[in-house]
């Protein structure tokens, strides 16, 4: 026998099931769709988020206009998926929702001003872009979020929470190579988004020492003596330019060169995109569907709020209701299903039980039939005295005698001349 070829959802389901890592199961994993009015480059910006999100998000998540939230929470417990966030686009504005899955809470920004990645990096004089940044998380930073109120510590909450948590026991520097910052604004109630690369550089080092470092390919052309590239200038012009604020004392060697154990390094940023300035419009207690717990420009008194938690809880257990008729419905369904499969099946075994005594019938019929053509047979012999015709006294099915031979048309009689 040949092999049996296996479709891709076999081999999707199998890498889905395999035993996979701890501390990738542990992850905080998203995904981001969009939805709304099409236009105002909510796709890009959607790609954008998709990539400061990496690794653990779907990035080539093909999400239709018929899918709905329901689709992808059904999904996400087997992908261990825990956030998700949604682009919204009304005539309004742009709205960004996030999302906790399974069960809430859900918060909604209003995005006042944006600007994709690939113009952010356009704008730049020095540029950092390398593959190898996105393949571990970035690192949080939040600024200025523990004010009071209850929606700062579930924006802080909700923002920690979308990125794997760091143990600084047991952290490898060398996988730190992005940053999301993060800045509340306590006069205005805005929130800056900024996404970073890291870059780590020592410092203490002459510029040809430093290229040396870093195993760059010197220019010589203008120097008589290879002492003369090493003595010429004590500290880079770079060097020179940095903050002291950002000159660190590494606890470890990095996989970049020059980086070294118990030496001094300054940290550079350079911006990767995409810049969002949004401000936090409500907080709702489920999954875009629960009770109010905040709102910017609403505001409700304590009697107006038992109203609606009435309402609410009425029309859960409309709902309650309506979902034990439909599986009382159900039953009644497959009950009634089961007595038609066994009515059906009482039929067709009483069909075949009578197929088998027509059978057996005709059988009869046959067999007697037989016994009457032999005694007809015999008796023509004795009183003619020759043996009858072949057709004479076979039968059909039915019990007819079966005609005998005889031609389309008679032969003509020569005709006599009597004269």
């Amino acid at each position: 026998m040949g092999r049996i070829k296996k479709g891709r959802c076999v081999k999707r389901n199998k890498q889905i099931n395999s035993e996979e890592p701890e501390d990738l199961v542990r992850a905080p994993h998203s995904f981001i769709i969009h939805r709304g009015l099409p236009g105002g480059h909510i796709v890009e910006l959607t790609k954008d988020f998709r990539r400061v999100m990496e690794p653990f998000t779907a990035t080539s998540l093909k999400a239709r206009k018929r899918n709905t939230i329901k689709d992808f929470v059904s999904v996400a417990g087997v992908l261990h998926v825990t956030h998700m966030s949604i682009f919204t686009r009304t005539e309004l504005g742009m709205y960004l929702k996030l999302c906790r899955i399974p069960r809430g809470p859900t918060l909604t920004f209003k995005i006042s001003s944006f600007c994709l990645a690939r113009d952010v990096i356009s704008t730049l004089k020095k540029q950092l872009v390398f593959e190898e940044a996105f393949k571990h998380s970035p690192l949080i930073v939040l600024n200025n979020f523990s004010g009071e109120g209850m929606q700062l510590k579930v924006m802080a909450s909700m923002f920690q929470n979308m990125f794997p948590t760091i143990n600084l026991t047991t952290v490898n520097l060398s996988t730190i190579r992005r940053c999301v910052c993060l800045n509340y604004n306590t006069t205005t109630k805005l929130i800056d988004f900024r996404h970073y690369a890291i870059k780590v550089i020592p410092v203490g080092l002459s510029r040809g020492v430093k290229k040396l470092v870093q195993a760059k390919v010197p220019n010589l052309s203008k120097c008589d003596d290879f002492s003369e590239f090493l003595t010429k200038g004590t500290v880079s012009e770079s060097e020179g330019e940095d903050d002291p604020a950002s000159h660190v004392t590494l606890p470890q060697k990095l996989s970049s060169r020059g980086n070294h154990a118990s030496g001094k390094s300054a940290i550079k940023l350079f911006e990767l995109g995409p810049r969002l300035t949004m401000q936090l419009m409500k907080v709702e207690d489920g999954l875009l569907d629960g009770e109010v717990l905040f709102h910017e420009h609403i505001h409700k008194s304590e009697e107006e709020k038992l109203q609606i938690k009435k309402r609410r809880e009425e029309k859960k257990k409309i709902k309650e209701k309506r979902r034990k008729i439909q599986e009382d419905n159900k039953k009644k369904k497959e009950v009634k299903k089961q007595e038609n499969k066994e009515k059906s099946l009482k039929g067709m075994k009483k069909r075949t039980e009578n197929d088998i005594l027509m059978q057996k019938m005709a059988k009869e019929v046959y067999e007697e039939s037989k016994g009457d053509e032999d005694d007809d047979a015999q008796y023509y012999r004795e009183e003619v005295g020759e043996e009858p015709d072949k057709d004479l006294f076979e039968k059909n099915l039915n019990g007819k005698r079966a005609k005998s031979f005889k031609p389309k048309y008679k032969p003509k009689k020569p005709k006599v001349d009597k004269h």
